[in-house]
């Protein structure tokens, strides 16, 4: 059974969001302020993490960012009363998967929920098809009509995150900081190189589309 942490300082919206989690028959496990949050997720094994921004001891924001220090790939989804553009890209830069505005419909909540969860799902399965693509992660492989893609470790790497969250935007300064680490000769500019190469090794390929987001990144849109 999938777990999911929800990180709620409102006790009727912790409670509310637990009620729909279980009836669609996953575990949870309710922290309401950031620092319980942080502690839970260093002691459990969680499938995906939802939560405020405005909340006592330890915000949203800093939860955030201490999960991506030792998982990248778990989903974070906030749900905030803060509708103001700095802080989504905030957040977005920081690795949050996706960003609800409250109030907002609990049934759409729950969609926006099973497809970051089945998007993190094909990460996690190390294969994924898109169109006439296809891409083995254990193997480093990927295959165009049957025939192998010339791509290099980083393109193919940055080429399977994009696939694996479609619609999702990634920022270059999250690209940079997951697949160059430490590089310091690498700028928002190596990125932008990158993008080029797999737009032109991706030419034929017609199940998706490399897709630049203006002030932010680059996301994949399937066809």
């Amino acid at each position: 059974m999938m777990k999911i942490l929800v990180v709620e300082d409102d006790k009727a919206i912790n409670g509310l969001v637990c009620s729909y989690l279980r009836s669609e028959g996953y575990e949870t496990v309710a922290c309401y302020d950031g620092e319980e949050g942080l502690n839970a997720f260093a002691e459990g094994s969680f499938s995906m993490v939802i939560s405020d921004i405005m909340m006592p001891k330890t915000d949203g924001f800093e939860l955030a960012e201490g999960i991506r220090v030792t998982d990248k790939q778990v989903p974070i989804l906030f749900m905030t009363a803060k509708d103001d553009k700095p802080s989504k890209l905030y957040a977005y830069r920081l690795g949050v998967d996706d960003y609800v505005v409250k109030p907002f419909d609990m049934d759409v909540f729950m969609l926006k929920v099973a497809a970051l969860l089945r998007r993190a799902g094909i990460e996690n399965s190390k294969t994924l098809t898109v169109g006439n693509l296809m891409m083995n992660a254990e193997e480093h492989t990927a295959y165009q009509d049957g025939e192998e893609l010339s791509l290099t470790v980083r393109e193919f790497d940055l080429l399977f995150k994009l696939l694996s969250y479609p619609k999702k935007t990634f920022t270059r300064s999250a690209l940079m900081a997951e697949f160059w680490d430490y590089d310091s000769s690498a700028t928002s500019r190596t990125v932008d190189v990158y993008m080029a190469k797999l737009r032109e090794k991706t030419a034929d390929c017609d199940g998706f589309e490399i897709v630049t987001v203006h002030g932010l990144g680059y996301k994949a849109v399937l066809k």
